[in-house]
């Protein structure tokens, strides 16, 4: 029986793994989860699944949460704020921690995570884009194992299995295209929320759908891909796949490439995470390949679609510059969600905010944490709302 907590249980990644834990009772348990601010959400997955801690990133909610959860036997512990979150990803009844959390607030829980000797399971990209040089060591020194939950990484990591001994020669990174593929920079001065939000193929959350549709999500997977394969940022090949079929390749130094496929479809991933090395049976849509009629490929637009230009610029810079990438997303992409800003001010916030920083080889997790607040504050000054 394998432990599980889940940080960010109320989201898409955090769902879709309660919803792989349902299906598999006699074989996994829930021990911790944890929230910003969905307390109606969390209190539902208390009163299913009995962890023994829950973490509530807002204090008042979480005393909210805690008093509407008081009739549950046996009572689940409510702890706040970042030592609460700490708290749930250090517990000593986990064995694995999902790490299914938005934004750079995964990097401190991962990493106490790590010290305490849990595997994780990585669906927080922010983690390894901005503190990879810190996260990798750190769990190869500790003997944790980082199981990548991302579609696309986990595909490598599948295509990668019994292959540790022969060199890769690249790592073929695919991408949908999102729903603007083919568009002209013109033609994406004036989409809309609602259009940006439709995604031909995958059902994501809001943030991460934004990513698809500028493509900054597919640059902060080749970061990540860096991190989590040990290769270098010329290795990485994105290939626009517009089925979602093939989820990610790897060409070997003999020229063989190897493809993991599949419906688009997280559970898989998740569950793979879950259960590595062992496969178990996933109910769900399976490839027909008598009426699958073509997987085509192409190049991606790297004029209209910014966001793997300043993927590739931020990681041959290195250092702190990740951070800056990120961060200015994260900033820009809320505003966008909000109706603040237009679809390519995104872009023009990530520029701007990469053109002024003054790089720092190698940042503290505190740098990396200053650098994302010089962000906001370096936007706020020049945009207003």
């Amino acid at each position: 029986m394998k432990k599980v907590a889940i940080l960010g249980s109320t989201g898409s990644i955090g769902t879709q793994t309660l919803d792989v834990l349902r299906a598999n009772p006699d074989d996994f348990t829930l021990v911790g989860i944890s929230a910003g601010s969905n307390i109606s959400m969390l209190e539902e997955q208390i009163r299913e699944f009995h962890p023994q801690i829950c973490a509530v990133w807002d204090e008042e909610k979480a005393a909210t949460l805690k008093a509407a959860v008081a009739d549950v036997t046996p009572q689940c512990k409510i702890v706040s704020g970042m030592e609460g979150l700490i708290e749930l990803s250090t517990m000593p009844e986990s064995d694995i921690l999902i790490t299914a959390v938005v934004g750079m607030i995964g990097i401190n829980p991962t990493i106490a995570a790590i010290k305490a000797g849990k595997d994780i399971g990585l669906a927080n990209k922010e983690t390894l884009v901005t503190a990879g040089h810190i996260i990798i060591p750190l769990a190869k020194e500790m003997g944790v194992s980082i199981l990548p939950v991302d579609s696309e990484h986990s595909a490598i990591f599948q295509c990668l299995n019994g292959e540790k001994e022969n060199k890769i020669d690249k790592i073929l990174l695919t991408a949908s295209g999102g729903p603007f593929r083919g568009k002209t920079r013109d033609d994406l001065a004036d989409v809309t929320l609602e259009m940006a939000l439709k995604h031909p193929n995958w059902s994501m959350g809001r943030k991460i759908t934004i990513d698809s549709a500028t493509m900054v999500n597919k640059g902060l997977e080749v970061i990540e891909a860096k991190w989590l394969f040990n290769v270098e940022p010329s290795q990485i090949e994105v290939v626009v796949q517009p089925q979602s079929i093939i989820h990610s390749m790897v060409q070997f130094d003999d020229g063989a490439v190897i493809a993991q496929l599949g419906t688009p479809d997280m559970r898989l991933p998740i569950q793979y995470a879950l259960y590595y090395p062992k496969r178990v049976f996933l109910k769900g849509d399976r490839l027909d390949f008598s009426t699958l009629t073509e997987i085509t490929f192409s190049k991606p637009d790297h004029d209209t679609f910014l966001g793997l230009k300043y993927a590739y610029k931020a990681i041959e810079c290195g250092g702190s510059m990740p951070t800056v990438l990120n961060a200015a997303n994260e900033y820009a992409v809320a505003k966008f969600l909000d109706k603040k800003i237009r679809f390519l001010e995104i872009y023009e916030m990530i520029d701007y905010c990469m053109s002024c920083h003054k790089n720092i080889d190698s940042p503290s997790v505190s740098q990396i944490l200053e650098t994302e607040q010089w962000v906001y504050d370096t936007i706020k000054s020049k945009w207003s709302d």
